[in-house]
């Protein structure tokens, strides 16, 4: 499904690229700590969560982060549980469409937020949402760029 946006058809592209043949808690940790080390060495002040189905199963906070970013980053996550898209691809769907998510989504904004950070963890064969990582404390291109190249580091690995 097209929706007239290069931005979109690109998240689509890699959430097909990015999928998983298993994903369980000894994964949730590995892949946290490498985008926390990743994170540290580039001194990103974000925080960095993986939810597997409704339980988070890895948090950490950088600093320069704050309670603000664990906020958005619920947030975000629940548009991912909710949608099965990341949180990019939502509000970019909406935006190309003319929509504002905060408005249309007809969600309550407090606790759903369309803006980039978080993706979803999906199984290859089934397409089955195991659940959702992600990042806050950037501007939302960069907060979901970083989450793309650490679950491309990590498929890789």
């Amino acid at each position: 499904m097209s929706y007239g946006s290069d931005l979109y058809e690109q998240i689509l592209a890699e959430e097909a690229e990015l999928r998983l043949d298993s994903f369980g808690l000894d994964d949730a940790w590995v892949l946290g700590a490498q985008m926390r080390r990743a994170a540290a060495e580039r001194s990103l002040p974000v925080a960095i969560g993986i939810v597997l189905g409704q339980q988070r199963v890895f948090h950490t906070a950088l600093p320069g982060s704050s309670a603000d970013n664990d906020e958005w980053l619920a947030r975000k996550t629940a548009v991912v549980l909710r949608y099965g898209h990341s949180s990019l691809a939502v509000g970019e769907q909406f935006r190309v469409q003319g929509k504002d998510f905060d408005v249309d989504g007809r969600l309550d904004t407090a606790r759903f937020a369309a803006h980039g950070g978080v993706f979803p963890l999906v199984l290859r064969r089934g397409g089955s949402l195991l659940g959702a990582v992600g990042v806050s404390g950037l501007p939302q291109r960069e907060d979901h760029a970083f989450v793309v190249e650490q679950l491309r580091a990590f498929a890789a690995a």
